[in-house]
């Protein structure tokens, strides 16, 4: 399989258009690009997330899977990024006082796959993972 360098299109559920505009925007420093009254478009790394208004749901319980002996949020996406370029992200979201579900931390260390990993959530409750691989050519290696 040869690998896709081509940027995805990803558009997620907002009930605060207006706050994770602002989230996206200001506390995690995605351009914005185009928009309308109900959704908005950003460069999140080279990729396109849009965020499209949709009224809360009255079920907002976050579903978790246990990984690592730390409770991983499902559903949840993001972006592999460099590895430095996660842990100059990481202080980023340190410095803007985001609220981890599941610090940066490394997994793997040492061992095919090693990587570097954090979750947090968007304000309409969407979780967000970030990761970085040592080596990305164990992106997919067992």
């Amino acid at each position: 399989m040869t690998q896709n360098t081509a940027p995805f299109h990803l558009a997620i559920p907002v009930y605060n258009l207006e706050d994770c505009r602002a989230f996206y925007r200001d506390v995690l420093g995605f351009e914005e690009g185009r928009s309308s009254a109900h959704w908005v478009d950003f460069n999140c790394f080279g990729h396109q997330l849009v965020i499209h208004y949709k009224p809360k749901a009255s079920d907002t319980d976050l579903h978790t899977n246990p990984v690592d002996g730390k409770d991983v949020p499902v559903p949840h996406f993001g972006v592999v990024l460099p590895w430095n370029d996660f842990f100059a992200f990481a202080e980023l979201l340190k410095s803007k006082n985001i609220q981890f579900i599941i610090e940066p931390y490394i997994r793997f260390e040492g061992l095919i796959g090693e990587q570097a990993t954090m979750f947090f959530k968007d304000p309409s409750g969407n979780a967000l993972e970030f990761k970085a691989f040592k080596d990305l050519n164990q992106l997919f290696a067992k």
